[in-house]
């Protein structure tokens, strides 16, 4: 495997998942005030204490994600923060403007929600996908597909010892 399989590509997504966090943990901090609104918005109380830890996620997890420490429980973390912000925070069935012409709260809020869990999603490969094909195995069989539970292509089987020659 070259370089590019090992490291760039796995940086490069990594990254591109959670590059939004830190910038949204910046907005808490700069927008305290609508943060905090948000924040109490929901039936949770202390909504101090949950922004404080919004931030705090948005802040720590990336990096551990990003530079592959302890990423899979970064990943998990995250994964639950974008669930239940999705959940407390975008409900997009209380609007009754989602049908509407124009702006609407509701099909923001949809879109949002949906976003969140696309997130996680994404996430979750993350917590349970150590070995991701190589690149150049993508490459080369572009179209093919890795049944769920399948060992992904160029990668070895978890707990099997691989074979000399074997890219690993």
């Amino acid at each position: 495997m070259t370089w590019l399989d090992l490291t760039a590509l796995p940086l490069i997504a990594r990254f591109c998942l959670v590059v939004l966090f830190p910038f949204s943990a910046l907005d808490k901090i700069i927008n305290y005030k609508d943060a905090m609104k948000q924040a109490t918005s929901s039936f949770l109380p202390g909504g101090r204490v949950l922004l404080a830890l919004a931030i705090v996620v948005e802040i720590v997890t990336p990096p551990c994600i990003v530079c592959a420490w302890h990423d899979r429980l970064a990943a998990f973390v995250l994964a639950g923060f974008c669930a239940i912000t999705a959940l407390l925070y975008h409900e997009f069935w209380k609007y009754d403007d989602f049908w509407a012409p124009g702006d609407s709260q509701g099909r923001s809020h949809f879109w949002d929600f949906l976003k969140n869990f696309g997130l996680v999603g994404g996430l979750l490969f993350v917590v349970l996908l150590g070995n991701l094909s190589p690149a150049s195995a993508v490459i080369q069989v572009p179209l093919s597909s890795t049944p769920l539970g399948a060992t992904p292509i160029g990668a070895t089987p978890i707990g099997a010892t691989p074979s000399v020659g074997t890219p690993h």
